[in-house]
């Protein structure tokens, strides 16, 4: 089996590498003071070409699909997720648009977003589809952003933008703080665009699901890796404390729940871009990985001990922006739920034997 990225992604993880060493480690703690990080960041981050990698070609963007997306998504919410979050104005948002309609949705969905304030598309998954021309009035008791131009709602066969009547109310969130927060409420708006395809509002669920799992994966790194190089450093008995039997453990069995879930959102983006439907394969990697947050997060605090609850340490905002992403991509009870309605409908089980890149 080969589990590697092909030859042709690996520039683009040095690109996004790059940029998030040189641009966002180190000013996480500002980010989160300023609940921003400026208009200088978003325009450096849109000329290196990574605000438009799957925007279709005929918008001028790469278009290279989910598996690349993935892969940016886990290097620079490695360095600060928030400020990932915030660096992506349509993010998810831009599947319905894509997925539905195609390239002339995204760019209304780009004239949207645009202005010389950060403004950012919010998506909101949703259990049923709302009745088309019917007034839509909803809240969400938090949302990962300040400034929102729309929101679309993604149900089961359905999507709808919305881009008027939201209201906003600030909010002071447990974590995400760089991309901002706040509570939303619809008060009788009306659905500015909507589309109607089962087949389509799937594809969709699934690649924000991915959206999502792809920025846990890094927080899930950066947080396997400082109590890593934490526990090889700090003594106790007259030797690190990695080298204790218990620690090694677990330092280990953390790696482990990285590795497995990162496999599981790389299977799923693969999927996706070969046209092939991925609603099981999205739905368990987002389970993975909340799964393994829910574990890793608190470990790598347990690690550096009272340490660990300091803000002089990155471990205690990964452990709570760990449980905040767990809240979005519809959260892990809809993830479980599809992942079951999919495999009671008779899934034919993946053929392991074959290597990733000769699937078909």
């Amino acid at each position: 089996m080969d589990f590697g990225i092909e030859d042709e992604l690996h520039l683009l993880v040095e690109t996004a590498a790059l940029f998030g060493a040189q641009q966002l480690a180190g000013q996480e703690r500002m980010h989160e003071q300023q609940r921003s990080i400026g208009n200088a960041l978003h325009r450096a981050y849109a000329e290196i070409g990574l605000a438009d990698l799957e925007t279709p070609e005929s918008l001028d963007g790469a278009a290279l699909g989910s598996l690349a997306k993935c892969i940016v998504n886990e290097e620079l919410a490695a360095c600060d997720v928030g400020a990932a979050i915030a660096l992506d104005r349509l993010g998810p948002t831009l599947y319905p648009a894509l997925e539905f309609e195609g390239a002339a949705a995204v760019a209304r969905l780009q004239a949207l977003c645009d202005g010389p304030a950060p403004r950012r598309a919010i998506l909101i998954h949703e259990e049923i589809d709302r009745d088309p021309g019917k007034p839509i009035s909803l809240w969400v008791d938090w949302v990962p952003a300040d400034e929102i131009a729309g929101v679309m709602l993604l149900g089961p066969t359905r999507a709808c933008l919305v881009t008027e009547g939201i209201e906003t109310r600030p909010l002071h969130a447990s974590g995400l703080r760089a991309s901002g927060g706040c509570s939303l409420h619809l008060a009788s708006a009306t659905a500015a665009e909507q589309w109607t395809g089962p087949d389509a509002a799937s594809r969709a669920h699934a690649r924000a699901r991915l959206w999502v799992a792809s920025m846990m994966l890094g927080v899930l790194r950066a947080t396997c890796e400082f109590s890593r190089l934490y526990a090889g450093q700090r003594e106790a008995f007259g030797k690190p404390i990695a080298h204790h039997q218990g620690l090694a453990f677990l330092i280990v069995e953390m790696n482990m729940a990285l590795e497995a879930a990162r496999l599981l959102v790389h299977e799923a983006a693969w999927r996706l871009d070969q046209g092939e439907d991925a609603t099981l394969e999205s739905a368990s990697a987002l389970v993975e990985c909340i799964e393994a947050a829910r574990w890793v997060g608190p470990s790598g605090v347990q690690i550096l001990g009272g340490h660990g609850f300091m803000a002089d340490y990155p471990v205690e905002k990964h452990m709570r922006e760990l449980r905040t992403l767990g809240l979005m991509g519809g959260g892990l009870d809809a993830a479980l739920e599809t992942a079951g309605r999919q495999l009671e409908t008779g899934v034919p089980p993946l053929n392991i034997t074959t290597p990733v890149g000769e699937r078909k």
